[in-house]
């Protein structure tokens, strides 16, 4: 990477880190870009190269992944819809469906003793949300922004 690339990278971090911190807030391209210190175009195409999604879907993963630890504590789906920052139940639900395989209401009132027996790392780890996980492959980037053992092949 040169050193351009590696700056860029850095600012995407930033951005990324802003929705990892936050997610509950409203939070739209413009204001990440502004923390990328890029434009909204830019800084979309940018993050999308770098993480495999665009921004949008990740604070929406993000977003998931919060609800499903408060839906396994016991809140209700509306009150974890709001406290996570989404505005809407239907899209929350329909958003929700669509990440994790079931509705948020199926979700909760399941068992969740696997996940409260571990230590909360591995549990946050074992029960994040994946996106397109079949659509991934050797050569998409990881989590990190780098490319997988796959492509440096």
């Amino acid at each position: 990477m040169d050193p351009h690339e590696l700056e860029n990278l850095a600012h995407l971090r930033r951005a990324r880190d802003l929705i990892d911190r936050e997610y509950a807030r409203p939070l739209d391209v413009p204001t990440m870009a502004s923390r990328a210190l890029m434009s909204p175009a830019h800084f979309s195409r940018q993050f999308k190269a770098a993480y495999g999604e665009t921004p949008y879907s990740y604070l929406m993963t993000r977003r998931i992944e919060r609800a499903m630890a408060l839906l396994r504590a016991g809140m209700s789906v509306t009150d974890a819809c709001m406290t996570v920052g989404c505005t809407s139940l239907g899209s929350f639900s329909s958003r929700f469906t669509e990440v994790v395989g079931e509705p948020p209401s199926t979700y909760r009132s399941r068992e969740h003793d696997a996940e409260t027996a571990m230590p909360a790392c591995v549990a946050k780890v074992q029960t994040r949300p994946t996106r397109n996980a079949a659509s991934r492959n050797d050569n998409a980037p990881g989590r990190n922004g780098e490319a997988s053992r796959g492509a440096a092949a």
